[in-house]
């Protein structure tokens, strides 16, 4: 049954990535591969973990999980739909089509459809939470109040930065308050703690196949941190924001939080 579902999220991942890359290549909006994937993962999931049931699994908790990924959608979708709709470009995907030049509409369905196979490993540990066997417990509570706290503190994230390019004052300047001066990337930090709601439910050390679970936060620090989320960011704020931005990294932790250096 386990294998069964993450086959079956990631032939739907596909077709949406694939509706994803020809709406971004119509509407000339790289962005939109963002949308398409952060609404497709939320239902998807959902709907996976609703059907992840095992022997002994309530559907209380097979409801929790498919909140959370609910949730996760609404806030992330309800704060990337209208940016990407109502802004240029952003700067990762402009830089595709400069680099991939007349051959951007074939290329950039290599960069969009490898989306889907990541969703596939979010749904392992989807799934294995939603199968947990036994009922809502402590370790259940536990989920709550991490995907709680790394809501709250992705959105505080998210709200601080969006005050501070909000002034005109800092224009040129580097974010360096708040949760910002913790972490160059409180925001990503946040949406990565949120995944460690899954195995927080599921993994059992005595059954080997719920070690599965750690795939979410395994796969989502990978592309966060070392893949689509912080290199490219940094690259274009070193190249706006210069030395600036080099104080800051010498400061700040780049990921998880930690008391600023002097």
């Amino acid at each position: 049954m386990l294998f069964q579902l993450v086959l079956g999220v990631l032939g739907a991942m596909l077709v949406v990535m694939v509706a994803a890359w020809a709406f971004g290549v119509a509407r000339g909006n790289g962005g939109w591969t963002d949308v398409f994937w952060t609404w497709g993962t939320g239902i998807t999931l959902a709907a996976a973990a609703l059907c992840g049931f095992g022997a002994g699994s309530p559907p209380e908790r097979r409801w929790l999980v498919a909140a959370f990924m609910a949730i996760w959608a609404l806030r992330l979708g309800a704060y990337l739909t209208p940016r990407v709709a109502g802004h240029p470009e952003d700067s990762r995907y402009a830089a595709f089509r400069k680099d991939f030049g007349d051959r951007y509409a074939s290329r950039m369905l290599f960069v969009t459809l490898p989306q889907a196979p990541a969703t596939a490993l979010l749904s392992l540990s989807v799934i294995l939470a939603a199968r947990a066997p036994g009922p809502l417990g402590w370790r259940d509570a536990l989920a709550v109040a991490i995907f709680l706290a790394a809501i709250v503190g992705e959105g505080l994230s998210d709200g601080q930065m969006k005050a501070f390019r909000a002034n005109p004052e800092n224009k040129g300047r580097v974010m360096d308050r708040g949760l910002w001066a913790w972490s160059r990337h409180p925001n990503y930090f946040f949406q990565w703690m949120g995944w460690l709601a899954y195995p927080a439910i599921a993994l059992d050390p005595a059954q080997p196949l719920t070690w599965l679970s750690l795939a979410a936060p395994l796969v989502m620090f990978g592309l966060l941190r070392y893949v689509s989320g912080v290199p490219p960011l940094e690259a274009q704020m070193l190249k706006s924001r210069g030395d600036r931005f080099r104080s800051y990294q010498a400061r700040v932790s780049v990921f998880f939080p930690s008391p600023p250096k002097r």
